[in-house]
């Protein structure tokens, strides 16, 4: 156990964790790097150039004359992916902390850092991209001093492009990253910190073990859900599974024992023996809060068992996702998702269409709110759909968030404008080196769900990070805003606003869908409603023909007569003709501007 160490690789977003993961593989000689970005294997991750999953690999590194057995594991940097990272985090004794030589300490750097203090890591900070023009290491290694406290000689450079300084960083996970504690005698706790489905093997999960011994074919339990199974197989993690015999304690490993259903394997479950369970479960992490809420519905109503089956099994895959059935008059059944922000729910919705090949229709993204009414009781509200009428509402509360930005000086003023426009509060700014300041605002999270990142990212030409935890519940003054398309109310485009807003959105909206839906052979009225009250209207004229074209000459009334003919017809059209509203109107509501 004491040549074992387990380590993540935590950073912001694009500062070449990946890349740095990569060099360490072939530095130990465990795979052969053949195109970049080894661990990202999913099409999606290669093509955006970022990580989505948490890859666990284990590493032999001889060090000193003795051999090291070192388990890795690879993490996102965006904040939407930031569940993967503290499950990582709870699995591991030490985290490298990497820094781009040329931007600086950023704001997931620093979130992820007070992720991985809270667990006691051992932290190794190192500057990457030292060979690029732009790189300024000495400046990124005052604002890591200040950060962490540590000494300069602890903070390793290295280019992990190059390969420079890579042979020092694994020297460093040896020496200064403790070897896991545990009993080998105790009995078996294992932790689960992730999971995936194979359509032949069934769900395999995986586990750091934290005290005992587990061998292929034991009898083992999971403690939460209490169910029993055969352990198949177990083994480590390289790039592919490879079985042992057993797993000690300290070691990462996956389990094989046939489980179908996948409801029954929850992240952050322990495994124990049957024969000689443990007293209690390893607190591990808290469940996900999912931010941002949307309705999922498949485009053929006879499809919805299907999404059902898909989405469980990219749960098990991506433990923050959570689901509950909801129906909706326009769209019929489907689910009501969570997600960790809009990057989550994008991803989300190309996973459904690339892996399990179902087409989907997403509805606009709104937050959960808090309903209180006469009588003090309280509800939580999360479509607008579900809202309590409005002469029975005392008072709605909506979720805030506590936002942290870090940008240079020269945008503060664009950034101040923006948090403003959401109706932010400014809390306070400090100075962190030279020209970078960090600003924290109060923001309301349903102002900030839907285009503040975008917009953040291009006022401040993609200098501004961003990172955000939530702050608690405070009454506001929200209204819900209906959509009406000849007089029918389109649930699905119905949201809820604040009051100052609700005008300017209506006209946005309804302006909008004019240009969105296609002509009929009726006029189509989109109208914007508070309760009763229409404050927008935009009409889609009809598509007329010409039935007087043949008359030519003769009395008038021949001419009005068929005329009259055709308003009759129209009307009548009117009342049995529906309109379709293709997705596009959907997204388009998300994007305004």
């Amino acid at each position: 156990m004491k040549n074992i160490r387990n380590f993540c690789i935590i950073a912001h977003i694009d500062h070449g964790k990946s890349t740095l993961a990569d060099r360490m593989l072939e530095y130990t000689h465990t795979i052969q790097i053949t195109e970049g970005q080894m661990l990202d294997d999913m099409e999606l991750e290669r093509e955006r150039g970022i990580t989505i999953k948490s890859h666990a690999i284990q590493m032999e590194y001889e060090h000193g004359g003795e051999t090291f057995v070192l388990n890795l594991i690879d993490t996102p940097g965006h904040v939407d992916f930031s569940y993967e990272v503290s499950r990582s985090i709870a699995a591991c004794e030490g985290a490298v902390l990497v820094v781009d030589a040329s931007q600086g300490v950023q704001a997931q750097t620093i979130s992820n850092l007070y992720m991985a203090i809270e667990h006691d890591l051992e932290i190794i900070p190192v500057i990457n991209k030292c060979d690029m023009p732009s790189a300024n290491p000495d400046a990124v290694e005052d604002e890591i001093v200040d950060l962490l406290g540590c000494k300069r000689e602890e903070i390793i450079r290295c280019s992990a492009k190059t390969g420079e300084g890579v042979l020092d960083i694994l020297d460093a996970v040896v020496e200064r990253i403790p070897c896991p504690v545990g009993d080998e005698n105790a009995p078996l706790q294992c932790l689960i910190f992730d999971s995936v489905f194979n359509s032949f093997r069934g769900i395999i999960a995986y586990f750091k073990v934290v005290n005992g011994v587990i061998h292929t074919g034991d009898k083992v339990k999971f403690f939460n859900t209490g169910k029993e199974y055969d352990a198949d197989e177990v083994g480590i993690l390289k790039m592919d599974m490879i079985p042992r015999k057993e797993l000690r304690t300290g070691d990462v490993g996956y389990i094989i024992s046939g489980i179908k259903t996948s409801t029954e394997v929850k992240v952050g479950d322990t495994i124990t023996h049957t024969a000689r369970p443990c007293a209690e479960a390893i607190s591990g992490f808290e469940e996900s809060k999912p931010m941002v809420f949307a309705g999922v519905y498949p485009i053929e109503a006879e499809d919805y068992e299907d999404l059902r089956a898909s989405l469980e099994k990219l749960q098990l895959n991506d433990a923050s996702l959570t689901f509950t059935p909801e129906s909706s008059v326009a769209l019929g059944f489907g689910f009501r998702c969570g997600f960790l922000g809009l990057l989550h729910m994008e991803i989300v919705q190309e996973r459904l269409d690339r892996e399990f090949d179902m087409a989907v229709i997403t509805t606009v993204p709104n937050v959960s709110y808090n309903v209180y009414d006469k009588q003090g009781h309280m509800t939580e509200v999360h479509n607008p759909g579900g809202m309590p009428d409005p002469t029975l509402i005392d008072h709605i509360e909506e979720p805030y968030i506590r936002a942290s930005i870090i940008t240079a000086t020269d945008y503060i003023g664009p950034i101040m404008t923006l948090c403003l426009g959401k109706r932010g509060e400014l809390v306070k700014q400090e100075y962190i080196s030279g020209n970078r300041v960090e600003i924290y605002y109060n923001l309301p999270l349903g102002e900030i769900v839907i285009d503040f990142y975008d917009k953040l990212k291009s006022i401040s030409k993609g200098y501004a990070s961003f990172d955000y935890h939530p702050a608690g519940y405070r009454p506001s003054r929200l209204i819900k805003l209906d959509i009406l398309l000849n007089g029918e109310p389109v649930d699905a485009l119905s949201t809820l606003t604040h009051v100052d807003n609700a005008y300017d959105l209506g006209r946005r909206m309804c302006e909008k869908l004019k240009d969105l839906i296609p002509r009929q052979q009726f006029d189509i009225a989109i109208q914007a409603a508070i309760g009763g009250k229409i404050i927008a209207r935009e009409t889609v004229k009809q598509v007329r023909k010409d039935v007087t074209a043949k008359c030519y000459g003769g009395d008038v009334s021949r001419k009005r007569k068929l005329l009259e003919k055709q308003k009759r017809g129209k009307k009548r059209m009117k009342q049995i003709g529906n309109v379709e509203v293709p997705q596009k109107a959907f997204l388009a509501v998300l994007k305004l501007d």
